[in-house]
């Protein structure tokens, strides 16, 4: 089993391997600084994404355990997180 987290920026989703934890500070420094550019990897290869994240910004987090071929897909919850901005 694998874990595949969604992020969900302004409608649209990303899925990213784990873990996040940087990448979750890494959207916070920029919404706290006003503003800003974050790269945000691929899940397979390839040089990822630039997503310009800005205060009231609407961003969710969701996390999924993925099995193996012919596997569902489990919701292990939703990770939402209000930082108060």
């Amino acid at each position: 089993m694998a874990i595949v987290n969604r992020l969900t920026v302004d409608g649209r989703d990303y899925f990213l391997p784990d873990p996040v934890t940087d990448l979750k500070g890494k959207i916070l420094e920029a919404v706290k600084a006003g503003g800003g550019y974050v790269t945000v990897p691929p899940l397979r290869g390839g040089p990822g994404v630039d997503i310009l994240f800005s205060p009231g910004m609407p961003v969710t987090w969701s996390q999924f355990e993925v099995g193996d071929s012919g596997a569902q897909v489990e919701d292990l919850g939703d990770d939402t997180v209000d930082y108060d901005l």
